[in-house]
């Protein structure tokens, strides 16, 4: 039985108050953030609880992903963590690996869709690492077709709409959508984002088509340059003037678990919208660590 490492990526969190600046630091390339904008993300934390729980969730969905892969696979492997913006850094796990005197590795990033911008920087900070040991990597590129992935959120959609009365489905607004990036970053690469989101929404529909879907984007970076649109709280609020929607559904499809972006800018800020207008807010429970999620990356792993 051959060993390999399991490398599991995702974007990393505060695990405390004091780790907020070097983290929004790591994240701004080295660049400390204004004491206001700091300020803000103190206060975005704080909304939540204190700190996000995604550190946490990253670790237990990482661990349900190795159990269910060493079930499943005639390779043992061994698990590894990568975090884009603390630690430990992607390249900290790959000189553990080293160490560990594993030669192959097989990485996959916590979020389903594919982007030049997000899952390939971390692919390419883990081959660059990896080649200065002449470890082998295989990385997984995405896994949102995966059939379990669209079963858990069809199931999502199907159990929200059953707590909407069945008339006032026509009246339903299912917001899909996943965090935006710089438009020109799009454009410069012909990247598929954009267009695997909305490959998703129609693999849902397709299997429920009640309500009425639309597409969003959140969460998008303080930079003058454009990002992805329409914002879903624009598009909040522009939905309910034009159609008068009495229920908003909001699927994050891009994410993969609660955290800042969900629990603040959906169950906080889109909540706003949805109050002032006088709709109803719905927003089902995030894959974390559902079986159908993790076996949606398992599949794709054991493709390698």
């Amino acid at each position: 039985m051959a060993k390999k490492a399991l490398l599991v990526m995702a974007y990393g969190t505060p695990y405390k108050e004091s780790d907020i600046l070097p983290y929004y630091t790591h994240i701004r390339h080295g660049r400390q953030p204004s004491d206001e904008a700091l300020q803000d993300l103190k206060e975005r934390y704080e909304a939540i609880g204190g700190i996000s729980p995604l550190a946490d969730t990253t670790e237990r969905q990482a661990r349900a992903l190795l159990n269910k892969l060493n079930e499943q696979s005639d390779d043992e492997y061994e698990l590894f963590i990568g975090l884009k913006h603390i630690h430990p850094f992607i390249e900290d796990a790959v000189a553990d690996i080293h160490e560990a005197g594993i030669k192959n590795i097989d990485t996959i990033v916590l979020t389903p869709h594919y982007s030049a911008f997000s899952v390939q920087t971390y692919n390419d900070r883990a081959k660059e690492e990896a080649d200065k040991y002449g470890i082998t990597v295989k990385s997984v590129i995405d896994f949102y077709r995966d059939e379990n992935f669209i079963d858990y959120w069809v199931e999502q959609v199907e159990n929200t709409l059953n707590k909407i009365d069945v008339e006032e489905h026509k009246d339903t607004a299912i917001i899909v959508s996943a965090h935006s990036l710089p438009e020109k970053l799009i454009t410069k690469n012909n990247d598929p984002y954009p267009d695997q989101l909305k490959e998703t929404m129609e693999l849902i529909r397709a299997r429920v088509n009640k309500g009425n879907y639309h597409v969003g984007w959140q969460s998008e970076g303080n930079t003058p340059d454009p990002w992805l649109g329409p914002d879903v709280q624009d598009l909040t609020e522009d939905l309910y003037n034009k159609y008068k929607y009495k229920h908003f559904v909001y699927l994050p499809l891009g994410f993969v678990c609660e955290h800042l972006e969900v629990l603040y800018d959906n169950d906080y800020e889109c909540k706003v919208v949805t109050d002032k207008v006088g709709a109803t807010y719905h927003r089902p429970p995030m894959p974390n660590t559902d079986d159908r999620f993790i076996q949606a990356m398992v599949n794709e792993i054991l493709k390698l």
